[in-house]
């Protein structure tokens, strides 16, 4: 295995009073392995400074080397925690790495304005942090993006929106009711008004309308990972469960599955009568399409367009 497909890091892991690792936190994501502890490098001061226990949370925090191969399975919690770090720093991209059984290494946590706790002592330490004003903001496997990477050049409108492992290239627009879930995102300047779920790509260029959803595959039984190319657009309200290639555009509020049935509005009448229809699956990956629904009909149609598709907006994007 070549050095290029491991990575190692220097960070703090926060365990609860029952020995549950809550979480891992990297400043910094190093390609390659560690290097031996004889000649590794000490922790920053700034980390070992804040090496202590935390009462009001029940947790004691302590400074962490972790080295893993990412065509591994995840080991422990600490590695799935460095491998979502490697896609939120771009380390590495969506897809490109191994995360099987990573939901049986992660644990359900108690997300707090001062960090991890563990569910089980929440009750029991409630009045503590309400005395303390640490407010309680979810309990999920994953953390918010926000509280552990900065992503460069990224504009976030509300950082629960947006879950650590989400890999977003700088120029990326993420709005309120914009939504990017780990191991997705985008590969270059994007617009994100709707949902990118687990798996998906967005291609540079592109936007995702307001509502707009792009199915994943953690659920529903579907292996096929969605990505969608360069300035494209995905309208409000609209939906894929098909890849789109570059400068394609799908009509606000039309949601197309593998198994839509699609009119080539360009082909030639057939004997029958009838222009040929392809289910959703045949266009998948296509470029330069427009995807609409015939308003006398009611039946969804692919027309070829050509030139490129949308353009962003250059200010919003700088």
């Amino acid at each position: 295995m070549s050095t290029e497909r491991w990575i190692w890091a220097q960070g703090l892991s926060t365990t609860a009073e029952n020995g549950t690792v809550l979480d891992a936190w990297f400043p910094e994501v190093n390609e390659g392995k560690a290097p031996a502890a004889s000649v590794r490098p000490e922790p920053a001061a700034e980390l070992s400074a804040l090496a202590t226990p935390d009462h009001r949370r029940s947790v004691t925090v302590d400074v962490v080397t972790v080295e893993i191969d990412l065509d591994a399975a995840p080991a422990s919690t600490a590695d799935a925690y460095l491998r979502l770090h490697a896609l939120s720093h771009l380390i590495v991209s969506p897809n490109t790495l191994n995360l099987d059984g990573l939901f049986g290494v992660l644990p359900n946590v108690a997300w707090t304005t001062a960090g991890p706790v563990h569910p089980d002592d929440l009750t029991r330490i409630r009045p503590a942090l309400m005395r303390a004003g640490i407010q309680v903001q979810s309990i999920d496997k994953f953390p918010r993006l926000l509280d552990y990477v900065t992503p460069h050049g990224v504009r976030i409108a509300d950082a629960s929106r947006v879950r650590l492992g989400a890999h977003l290239a700088p120029g990326t627009t993420v709005m309120h009711e914009g939504f990017v879930n780990f191991n997705a995102g985008t590969l270059g300047a994007s617009m994100v008004e709707g949902r990118i779920s687990q798996g998906v790509v967005v291609g540079d260029g592109s936007d995702i309308g307001g509502g707009a959803s792009i199915m994943g595959t953690l659920s529903g039984g579907g292996n096929h990972r969605v990505s969608i190319g360069e300035r494209t657009l995905l309208g409000a309200n609209a939906g894929i469960g098909i890849s789109l290639g570059d400068d394609c555009i799908v009509e606000a509020g039309l949601y197309v599955t593998a198994g839509s049935k699609i009119v080539l509005a360009d082909e030639p009448v057939q004997a029958n009568g009838a222009r040929p229809v392809v289910k959703g699956a045949a266009l998948s990956g296509s470029s330069g399409i427009l995807i609409r629904r015939n308003s006398l009909t009611g039946a969804i149609e692919a027309v070829k367009r050509g030139g490129v598709g949308v353009t962003l907006n250059a200010a919003l994007h700088a």
